[in-house]
């Protein structure tokens, strides 16, 4: 399975969108905090719609916490920083992708004690970012796309008619 990690998310309807892509791809969600928001914010929920009460999701006190309880994993660290874009490396069936926080993304200390695993989305060379969120599901994707979408539905289904 694999796993999404938000380090120190600060918008409650980023967090509720991207809770709701894990759930509707079998994708664990790890936030660590502080968080920008709390966890019951009407935002968050709103964004999730009723989805939340299905997420798996873990929440950890700082960054060191969130290593201790998960040693071993194999981080990837996506960052607009990156010389390797997220569709150069193999995501593994329990790889974790981690975002930072919205304004300032992962910090750099930690961007360089994982730089072989570090990935960028491109896009063009004078814009900052792309929303939190669509970052997420455009990585996430990628990994499931590798794995073939393990235990995802195989056709979608019209509700009034077949195809």
């Amino acid at each position: 399975m694999l796993n999404i990690v938000l380090l120190e998310p600060e918008m409650p309807a980023n967090t509720g969108n991207i809770g709701r892509t894990c759930v509707a791809t079998g994708t664990r969600l790890h936030l660590i905090e502080p968080l920008g928001f709390r966890i019951n914010d009407k935002m968050l929920k709103r964004a999730g719609l009723d989805y939340w009460e299905k997420l798996d999701v873990t929440i950890y006190d700082d960054y060191q916490d969130f290593l201790d309880k998960n040693s071993g994993a194999k981080i990837y660290m996506a960052t607009t920083k990156s010389r390797q874009t997220y569709t150069d490396v193999n995501y593994e069936e329990d790889a974790y992708i981690m975002f930072g926080k919205e304004s300032a993304g992962i910090p750099e200390e930690i961007l360089l004690d994982n730089k072989e695993t570090c990935v960028r989305i491109p896009m063009m060379p004078d814009e900052r970012s792309l929303n939190l969120s669509n970052s997420v599901a455009v990585i996430l994707y990628e990994a499931l796309r590798q794995q073939g979408f393990p235990c995802l539905e195989e056709q979608g289904q019209l509700h009034r008619y077949m195809w």
